[in-house]
């Protein structure tokens, strides 16, 4: 794991899945853990998401032996967005630092949701047990938030039941776009993404489905590696990255789209765990 010494921006994909765990014989080349992403942005550690994935990386973030301190970026507090929290070994050590972000609800109501996943009767009362110093940020969506110096983080809304929030991490010249679970407009390019994802050197787009299924998804709040294909196309994004597999797409249906996408598009890839990209 990069621990970020060198300066640059790297991104380690620690769940990929969409919208519940999906574990089996079925899924072990792409994985079957929900979303999470890992930022090192120089010595500054973000997290994107901390669905099931975020055990693994607390794991690994412990065994490296020192103190943890991040800032934790939700696109939205959907279950499989946030159900990794309880089992992020760093939240039960002193010294540890993190800070919650979020946009995509009202006033005072993204500290209560996350809380309200900590507590009886969805889990024992864990709060009381942790350890790390917390803090909650959150913000208007369309704003620009800087969370270290010389960090520039950019935020939009994007179309998702209950409201999700994409960012724009630029670091050192260096751009990660991040927008998963948001739904398109047939034959529209939302302007909300394409901002996001200007340029960008990775943009990781939600593909949870083919276009022959989304007709029958509409309103879920997900859109298709065919509309992925486009949109960064459009935006001048360098590298794809497919995101937030459907929960019933086994490994050798994954890897026949990113075959079908990196054909549209040569370099696109679709997330797995493990996958490691350093700019």
């Amino acid at each position: 794991m990069s621990d970020g010494t060198s300066g640059g921006l790297s991104l380690r994909f620690w769940g990929v899945r969409g919208s519940l765990p999906s574990p089996g014989a079925g899924t072990q080349l792409y994985g079957g853990n929900t979303c999470c992403v890992e930022l090192r942005c120089g010595p500054h550690l973000l997290l994107l998401d901390a669905g099931t994935g975020a055990r693994g990386l607390g794991d690994a973030l412990v065994a490296a032996g020192r103190p943890v301190s991040a800032d934790m970026f939700f696109s939205h507090t959907h279950m499989d967005h946030i159900g990794g929290l309880p089992f992020f070994a760093p939240i039960y050590q002193n010294g540890t630092k993190l800070r919650f972000w979020g946009g995509h609800l009202g006033r005072g109501a993204f500290e209560a949701a996350l809380d309200r996943s900590w507590s009886a009767p969805l889990m024992p009362d864990l709060r009381r047990m942790f350890r790390a110093d917390l803090r909650f940020e959150e913000f208007r969506q369309g704003s620009t938030l800087q969370p270290q110096p010389g960090l520039r983080v950019e935020t939009a809304a994007l179309r998702h039941p209950g409201g999700c929030t994409g960012y724009r991490v630029e670091w050192q010249g260096r751009v990660v776009a991040y927008a998963t679970d948001t739904e398109h407009k047939p034959g529209d390019l939302d302007p909300h993404v394409l901002h996001l994802a200007r340029g960008a050197d990775v943009l990781v787009y939600d593909a949870s489905y083919e276009e022959a299924e989304f007709a029958a998804h509409l309103g879920w709040g997900h859109s298709t590696w065919q509309h992925a294909v486009r949109l960064a196309e459009v935006a001048g994004a360098r590298r794809l990255v497919l995101f937030h597999h459907e929960p019933g797409r086994d490994d050798q249906a994954l890897a026949q789209i990113e075959q079908q996408a990196a054909a549209r598009r040569p370099g696109t890839v679709a997330a797995r765990e493990g996958m490691l990209i350093e700019l």
